[in-house]
């Protein structure tokens, strides 16, 4: 983009060739065998990547949501699923930690996180609550120097492989009375469940958490009691944001890859690229990846400048996800019998691109948040 810094740009170089070495060569086999690439997300940590918008005294880049966002379209462009594990560590887990943490928990937790010795996750939805947080039923009730935290989370991010969780749980009978508890793995109680097996996005293992009467030490707590609604719903705009940029970059990766076979396939003694209906649907790809980019970064130059707030947010994430599952099916269409086997990697892109309308908030959702706020409506409950 024109408007990237020298910073920028060169944080767009580093991700291209970290991800063309590390993670491209091995997408497609991760993505048959259900396997997290763990090498990788270790040596993201020795680049400063883990930690992207934490503070440098913690081990982190002091980065924003266009730095952010570089790394998810970079990577998204080579493994989207690495990429969304990629996300829920440093977005849903660090990026929490950092803006709501205390000193002491910042200490103690960040820098392993941003080096990659440790890997985190966040638990927010539930096996009955998805879209609707707030109604979340597990349950944090302080006994004398700890909580005891009971429920379950579901399609959790990074799950199994979790070392640190951000845990929220209910701490009051009102509907947000919410609070947010720093779990770690091996906690008396605590306890991870079976592995959830997806469509797309198999490279990102996705699984359960389960408390039972899991003993959290009071220290633990992040902030105050009951103060977490409102942490949740302004992360929930970076995340949506950010996780904007895996669907540039499937939508990037599938224009790429129609661009090279239109020009290789021979039908009738002539590439495939000479025919006017592969022109038009190539053409129409490029120029919507080019509309999905300039919309995205615009909206994170927006957020880094301090232009906030759920719509923003949400516009981004209700056209983008859309966009590019639109033309990962068009990019299936242009190869044929091959974009539907595993001989190319666009059915891949397009199983992956689905679950972007679907985590960080479905489209149905953004289209709720869009217009109560233009429409001017209020929750009468």
């Amino acid at each position: 983009m024109w408007f990237f810094t020298h910073e920028e740009n060169e944080l767009k170089r580093v991700c291209q060739d970290f991800a063309s070495k590390e993670l491209t060569p091995v997408a497609a086999e991760l993505d048959r065998q259900q396997a997290f690439n763990l090498k990788a997300f270790k040596k993201m940590g020795e680049l400063g990547l883990l930690g992207i918008t934490a503070e440098p005294e913690y081990g982190g880049s002091g980065l924003g949501a266009t730095a952010a966002t570089i790394v998810m379209e970079e990577f998204g462009r080579a493994c989207a699923s690495t990429t969304l594990s990629y996300l829920a560590h440093s977005i849903l887990c660090v990026n929490n930690i950092q803006n709501n943490g205390s000193k002491q928990q910042k200490e103690k937790y960040l820098p392993k996180l941003c080096n990659g010795e440790h890997i985190g996750c966040m638990g927010m939805s539930e096996p009955g609550y998805g879209s609707d947080a707030l109604g979340m039923q597990t349950k944090a009730k302080l006994n004398q120097d700890h909580y005891q935290i009971n429920g379950s989370k579901m399609w959790i991010t990074n799950a199994e492989y979790a070392d640190v969780g951000y845990i929220y749980a209910r701490t009051g009978d009102g509907r947000k009375d919410i609070s947010s508890f720093i779990v770690e793995k091996g906690t008396p109680g605590f306890s991870f469940g079976n592995a959830i097996h997806k469509m797309g996005m198999r490279a990102s293992p996705t699984g359960e958490l389960v408390f039972e009467n899991a003993k959290v030490p009071k220290e633990n707590l992040v902030g105050n009691e009951g103060d977490s609604t409102i942490h949740m719903m302004k992360n929930l705009e970076l995340e949506r944001i950010t996780i904007s940029g895996i669907s540039l970059g499937l939508a990037q990766a599938c224009l790429d890859q129609c661009v090279q076979y239109a020009g290789e396939r021979i039908a009738f003694n002539r590439p495939i690229g000479h025919y006017q209906m592969i022109q038009k649907m190539i053409s129409e790809m490029s120029t919507e990846t080019e509309m999905m980019r300039h919309f995205l970064y615009s909206v994170c130059k927006q957020y880094d400048s301090g232009k906030k707030g759920p719509v923003i947010a949400a516009q981004v994430k209700l056209a983008l996800p859309k966009m590019a599952t639109k033309i990962a099916l068009d990019a299936i269409q242009i190869l044929g019998g091959y974009g539907y086997s595993n001989e190319f990697p666009v059915e891949r892109y397009m199983r992956d691109a689905k679950l972007l309308e679907i985590g960080a908030g479905t489209n149905e959702v953004m289209i709720i948040i869009i217009a109560k706020e233009l429409l001017n409506l209020r929750e009468s409950r």
